[in-house]
């Protein structure tokens, strides 16, 4: 690989960019707010032309004229192909297996891909209180894949989440499908999970798995940003750097005050 400048790229903007390309082929994507909201739509602007856009507030299809700054901004009705209300698009498209990917994002995660983004410490006495669930918990069990993006460190990636908001792998695979089975879940929990340090899928175990490393970062930077000793590709890859398209895209389109990126 050739020498790049050691400030060519931001580590929020290359998590953007490698977890924008994990949703090259995909179709329906739920799009969940923060950094998941702009990984979708530079997916949609690149490697995802077709993907249709699904927001919470109850849009199908949306072509955002600019990034959305939120879910209930009036920018995701641009172009959609329908406006429902939000009962409408949970009932008859989320919960009738219509959403291929639910994209999340996470304040806890553990290693079978629970998610925590309700509250940090005790739930009675919090030290911190989250947002909560919204439609987190509905996305996770009836998407048919879901991917996470957060930044990576040793509070957020913790060996027992504080509170399970959303259910991954629960205990590991074998577990978890038992369990999706019973409760008439229909989706099969979590795929990929990307950080401001590389990209993980999911073993058979059901367990995270190192499988590309950010350029720039070190596995002993990894470990010491996880509550757990993590799983490693036997041939580790390095993700690849991002085009001068996609960094225009975000500096110049989707977030040109570095909201999300500085």
């Amino acid at each position: 690989m050739s020498e790049r400048p050691a400030a060519a790229f931001s580590r929020n903007e290359m998590m953007i960019v490698a977890a924008a390309r994990e949703l090259a082929g995909q179709r329906v994507c739920f799009v969940g707010v923060g950094l998941p909201n702009i990984a979708v739509n530079l997916a949609k602007r690149t490697v995802s032309p077709d993907l249709e856009l699904v927001y919470e507030a109850g849009v199908f299809g949306a072509e955002p004229a600019r990034l959305p700054l939120s879910i209930g901004d009036p920018t995701i009705v641009t172009g959609a192909i329908a406006v429902t209300s939000m009962f409408e698009l949970f009932g008859y498209y989320l919960q009738r297996g219509l959403i291929d990917v639910g994209f999340l994002g996470a304040a806890q995660i553990d290693r079978y891909g629970n998610i925590n983004t309700t509250v940090i410490g005790d739930y009675v006495h919090p030290k911190t209180r989250l947002p909560g669930s919204g439609g987190a918990c509905e996305i996770a069990i009836n998407a048919r894949q879901v991917f996470v993006i957060m930044r990576q460190s040793a509070r957020s990636f913790v060996d027992t989440i504080d509170f399970r908001t959303s259910p991954g792998n629960l205990g590991g695979a074998e577990n978890a499908a038992r369990i999706r089975r019973e409760q008439g879940w229909l989706g099969s929990g979590p795929s990929v999970v990307v950080t401001d340090l590389g990209i993980y899928h999911f073993d058979e175990s059901g367990e995270m798995r190192l499988d590309s490393l950010h350029p720039g970062a070190t596995l002993d930077e990894v470990r010491a940003t996880m509550g757990w000793e993590p799983r490693v590709a036997e041939e580790l890859r390095t993700t690849p750097d991002p085009t001068a398209q996609e960094l225009h895209l975000i500096r110049e389109e989707l977030d040109p005050e570095g909201m999300y990126t500085k």
